[in-house]
């Protein structure tokens, strides 16, 4: 993507990056919320900078290498903005923008680019993008851009309550209930919903329900099948409608039942040691 900037983790020699992390005190604040963003970008050194620096203020990231695996990740979770690069592996930043906006118009998109020459940021905003930043640049300018999109945008980046039935999870306040009662969950099973409330109707695979879970490291027990039984204990089993579905050999569908779907799945199994459990919260 022409020259690009050192961001590398190791560094101890000061980058331009790293020269503009604030001190505490000049820190600069983004919504009161944490928010969650997409990070489409094929430098990895300048992916670990934006997760440090955003993870630091509260801010979950997740990252893809490549067009096409960002493009999927943006239609299939749900972010509240997109930093996405224009110079990209298997499909380029502005073919992403452009199939992006024919699916989700209100999320707001930040592109990057070494290119800085009026013609292409011309393109790159005729192609969708929000907003556009030259590398290299300072991360606090980068935040206070993030601020101001979301603050025009008012929080439509992503469908902040999902809801399947008559089970809502609120993605702010990861408050979760179903007929209006609350439900207690932990937080590993707050994931797994939300993940397949995002999906739903379609079916969620156990390989994918794991990577949402503890990414490329699941661990070699049935923690997930334990997790899903805890959470239709709370999701199910005061409820006659049963919303969690076995699919064999394939996975788990949240959604109304329908011929077919397996809506037992409540084989006894041991009880789940949490103080044990290494999910991320």
């Amino acid at each position: 993507m022409g020259t690009r900037q050192a961001w590398a983790r190791s560094d101890t020699s000061p980058t331009p990056a790293m020269e503009a992390f604030p001190s505490k005190s000049t820190q600069i604040d983004m919504e009161a919320c944490p928010v969650k963003l997409l990070v489409v970008e094929d430098n990895g050194s300048l992916v670990a900078n934006l997760f440090d620096y955003f993870e630091a203020r509260g801010h979950t990231l997740d990252a893809a290498p490549d067009g096409i695996t960002g493009l999927h990740l943006a239609s299939t979770h749900a972010y509240d903005a997109v930093i996405l690069d224009w110079m990209l592996p298997r499909m380029d930043g502005r073919e992403v923008l452009r199939r992006l906006r024919a699916e989700h118009t209100g999320l707001p998109v930040i592109m990057l680019t070494a290119r800085d020459e009026l013609p292409d940021k011309i393109a790159g905003f005729r192609a969708g993008a929000d907003d556009y930043l030259t590398k290299p640049f300072a991360l606090p300018e980068l935040e206070v851009r993030l601020e101001a999109l979301l603050a025009r945008s008012g929080g439509q980046g992503r469908n902040r309550l999902l809801q399947v039935e008559d089970l809502r999870l609120d993605l702010r306040t990861l408050e979760a209930s179903r007929a209006g009662q609350p439900l207690h969950l932990y937080p590993a099973c707050r994931k797994l919903l939300e993940t397949l409330m995002q999906a739903s109707p379609a079916a969620v695979s156990r390989d994918r329900l794991e990577q949402a879970l503890w990414g490329d490291n699941p661990p070699d027990s049935n923690l997930l099948r334990s997790h899903i039984y805890e959470l239709r204990r709370s999701v199910d089993g005061p409820f006659p409608v049963k919303l969690i579905h076995t699919l064999p050999r394939v996975g788990y569908r949240l959604a109304a039942p329908r011929a077919g779907d397996d809506t037992t799945g409540w084989e006894a199994l041991p009880a789940v040691d949490w103080s044990a459990d290494t999910t991320p919260g």
